[in-house]
């Protein structure tokens, strides 16, 4: 399993916007593209200073179900122009690992 985080950073006024858009255009849009190899993706948010950062957390099989979804530059950052409007900024590359543990806590 190919784990692929990116960082963002909104202005507090652009972060409920762009959570917004984040979980009601981008993210459902990914998924109608029914990538194979694509198992989702999760978004974290937290305040720094005075940005609001956000993270997205993909999780695909493998560096040729990113390249379908990335294209042939696999740690290209897929940003489009709607979410680059209300982010301060971003990273222009994404980092990919191998999945090497997923263990649930045990209830105790």
């Amino acid at each position: 399993m190919i784990v692929r985080v990116w960082h963002g950073w909104t202005s507090p006024a652009n972060a409920d916007a762009y959570e917004r858009l984040l979980r009601d255009e981008i993210f459902r849009g990914i998924a109608r593209r029914a990538i194979a190899g694509y198992h989702g993706i999760e978004l974290l948010r937290r305040t720094v200073g005075s940005e609001v950062e956000f993270v997205t957390i993909m999780r695909f099989d493998s560096l040729d179900a990113v390249r379908a979804f990335a294209g042939d530059d696999v740690e290209a950052a897929v940003v489009p122009a709607s979410a680059r409007a209300l982010l301060a900024r971003f990273e222009a590359r994404s980092a990919h690992y191998e999945l090497r543990s997923n263990e649930a806590a045990s209830g105790g």
